[in-house]
């Protein structure tokens, strides 16, 4: 009972996803004595639902968070029939035993009639009905927490992530970004060859968005911005992060992927924008501004050069796409470490 109660203190006392999940997964490894626990995260990907895992522990290993950056597509629901079953028919869990002789326990995170994460539990022995008891008051606790966590991080008005989430999550491809950059012979400091991979940071702005409000209203105006959120997500990839900073500026973080494909997903939202018929509004279009991220760079200095971008694409027509390095190699913009136009600062 100690133990339970240190490890319910735990999970309640993180602020972060992440740790959440890895504090529950080594409480559940812990009390239940399995031989593996996992996170797994259930997504439409390609037309079809995929599983990815988000974290892992396995017997005498640490926890650890599962790099969800690339852009993988995870495997198949369907090689998972008993989950998929289950997730069907709406069930609290359900077990099976594969050829090898392992046992496999899955305990879906409902969320209303809506189940995106899964509580996965591998063992060599049964599951005795004290410890299903026991690791599905855990879920409980942690599919609470995981609420009042989304609740936290989530614009009330788009869904999207706000803006206090975004300080950690982009301190966090930074931290990425210093870990795997390296210096390229022959090459500019900041540009990267098409080729290489990195981060990237897109800002987006609603192109003359004041005179939507003030000929439609604030109504339509609101209904501009969750249909634009939506778009966002559907035009970005499922390893994205969309973040919403108020008003009608977004801003999203693009994972692991080449400069000519980030402009490919950038230039797909942007005419997924522009194609939309916007009810009573009609045509909408947005401006990007985009940089990679850089591990050398603060925060503030990333956010005023994807500024600066943006700030270019506007007065220069709207409804387009600018990357922050092509206007510096080209001389339209000047290199500078910060921006006194930026709209962020």
């Amino acid at each position: 009972m100690d133990s339970l109660l240190k490890h319910m203190v735990d999970m309640t006392g993180h602020r972060d996803h992440a740790m959440l999940d890895i504090s529950v997964i080594s409480a559940v490894q812990e009390l239940a004595g399995a031989a593996q626990t996992r996170i797994l995260s259930i997504a439409m990907a390609g037309g079809q639902q995929v599983v990815r895992a988000r974290a892992s522990i396995r017997k005498g290993h640490g926890a650890r968070v599962e790099d969800l950056q690339d852009a993988a597509p995870g495997v198949a629901l369907d090689n998972y029939p008993e989950l998929a079953s289950c997730l069907a028919e709406h069930g609290p869990s359900i077990e099976a035993c594969g050829t090898d002789g392992m046992r496999t326990l899955w305990l879906p995170i409902w969320v209303g009639d809506k189940a995106d994460t899964c509580l996965e539990i591998r063992d060599d022995k049964p599951f005795t009905g004290d410890a299903i008891h026991m690791v599905g008051g855990i879920v409980g606790v942690y599919r609470n927490f995981q609420n009042l966590l989304d609740y936290s991080e989530r614009d009330s008005l788009t869904g999207l992530l706000n803006r206090k989430t975004f300080d950690d999550q982009l301190a966090r491809m930074l931290h990425g970004a210093q870990a795997q950059e390296q210096p390229l012979p022959g090459l500019p400091e900041r540009r990267q060859p098409h080729g290489q991979e990195q981060q990237w940071l897109a800002v987006v702005d609603v192109d003359h968005f004041k005179a939507v409000n003030d000929r439609f209203g604030h109504l339509y105006g609101d209904e501009v911005l969750i249909l634009i959120a939506n778009l966002l997500q559907s035009s970005f990839r499922a390893q994205d992060r969309v973040f919403r900073f108020g008003g009608e500026e977004f801003v999203v973080l693009l994972r692991s992927t080449t400069l000519d494909n980030a402009w490919k997903i950038i230039e797909r939202f942007r005419a997924n924008v522009a194609n939309h018929a916007f009810p009573q509004v009609g045509r909408v279009t947005v401006s990007v501004g985009f940089v990679g991220i850089g591990a050398c760079e603060s925060p503030v200095v990333t956010l005023g050069h994807a500024d600066q971008a943006l700030y270019h694409a506007k007065s220069s027509g709207r409804n387009r796409a600018c990357h922050y390095d092509d206007l510096v190699s080209d001389g339209t913009l000047q290199a500078v470490a910060s921006n006194d136009t930026a709209e962020f600062f």
